[in-house]
């Protein structure tokens, strides 16, 4: 049984844009379930303008609503909003990213779905959640960054604040959403009703942090930035070397012991400042300028080489063309290619899942509202209410 067979006979109406609710859709489209997007007139998911762009078609969109059909509804028209619930009572999921409070003003809240389907789990996307000290207010993946305390502790020591280049909580947040809403339909197999479910920015990022802010309370120090390296042991960050970098990662005093010997310091093995962990740690500034200068003396190719023969972690630091064509990229089938469609040039290249099949078919993202008369069809709406609902979308 394939993956992509896992959620077969699952609908998913999704009312999300940019990344984090679009990945949680994506996520159960690529694990076999129907997810109809729903979006508004006009330009449909802020994400389709988002550069950079191929022709018209955003990469950002593109990255994360594969395997997906689109529906063009005008939610601020009564008609439009019968309809989205119409398409409800058919539908096992509905995942959205209004901001708190939004979707229950339009009447497609939990209460209002659950009403029209009581077998439908409700998941709500957003930055800080419903109810507490920041309920409802706006937020952005590097903003959460920001709050959460994660950039205080990225880039260098005495530099400014510097985002991690994903979007890592709005991704990470699609995750969460995702697991939410399985855990929520293996609940519902038992109770036979659906349930409301809720996905922050907010949470991602602390739970991401979980093992800094343990050992923040463990030590009673407040992290700072360490560029590349670790609190936890040293060697294990990135050195420069004569044409590029490498990062090492000599973790206990067994990797340590080899690396001495490998890079010409025998002596620092039994140096008193590097003797355990915690105290190469206390002593990185040294130990880190003693290595530098070996590995500089070294191509990034021939330090590798060296390494690795002495069975110590290493690696070169690859920009993103070169870790995507790489042979490893390659093997695990990292980038695959979106299913042909006769007479149209080839569509941008996706990322597979983690936990995908590496030859599961991959559809293009939907244009939009390119399957809306379809949708339609088949949740029942006679071919004038598609008109009349078409009507109210055009222009």
């Amino acid at each position: 049984m394939s993956s992509a067979d896992t959620f077969r006979g699952i609908r998913v109406l999704e009312l999300t844009t940019t990344i984090a609710g679009p990945y949680s859709a994506m996520i159960l489209a690529d694990l076999g379930a129907d997810v109809v997007k729903v979006e508004r007139p006009g330009g449909g998911d802020d994400a389709r303008s988002m550069p950079p762009h191929r022709g018209a078609e955003s990469a950002v969109f593109h990255a994360v609503n594969r395997n997906k059909r689109s529906v063009v509804l005008d939610l601020k028209d009564p008609a439009g909003r019968e309809a989205f619930l119409r398409l409800a009572e058919s539908a096992d999921v509905v995942v959205q990213s209004y901001r708190p409070g939004a979707a229950d003003k339009l009447g497609l809240g939990f209460p209002d779905v659950h009403a029209r389907n009581p077998r439908v789990v409700y998941c709500s996307v957003s930055a800080f959640g419903a109810s507490g000290a920041a309920a409802g207010l706006p937020g952005y993946d590097p903003l959460v960054q920001a709050f959460t305390g994660m950039m205080s502790m990225t880039g260098e020591p005495g530099g400014a604040p510097v985002r991690v280049a994903p979007s890592l909580t709005d991704l990470t947040t699609g995750m969460w959403a995702a697991m939410a809403i399985m855990a929520a339909l293996r609940r519902r197999d038992v109770t036979g009703v659906g349930e409301h479910v809720e996905a922050t920015l907010v949470d991602s990022g602390y739970a991401l942090l979980c093992h800094q802010i343990i050992g923040m309370y463990a030590t009673g120090v407040t992290p700072g930035p360490l560029g590349s390296a670790s609190p936890i042991t040293a060697p294990y960050e990135c050195f420069e070397t004569s044409d590029g970098w490498v990062m090492i990662a000599a973790g206990n005093d067994g990797l340590f012991a080899r690396l001495c010997p490998a890079l010409g310091l025998p002596e620092l093995a039994s140096d008193e400042r590097f003797v355990g962990s915690a105290a190469r740690v206390r002593n990185r500034v040294a130990l880190h300028a003693a290595v530098q200068e070996q590995v500089g003396r070294h191509t990034t190719d021939r330090c590798v080489a060296i390494l690795r023969e002495a069975g110590i972690p290493v690696g070169p630091v690859n920009d993103l063309r070169a870790a995507v064509e790489h042979p490893v990229a390659v093997d695990r089938g990292t980038v695959v290619a979106a299913d042909p469609e006769p007479g149209e040039e080839p569509a941008l290249p996706m990322v597979r899942l983690p936990l995908d099949d590496a030859g599961t078919a991959h559809t293009r993202p939907p244009r939009l509202g390119e399957h809306s008369v379809d949708v339609l069809r088949e949740a029942g709406f006679a071919e004038e209410e598609i008109a009349r609902l078409l009507t109210l979308t055009a222009g």
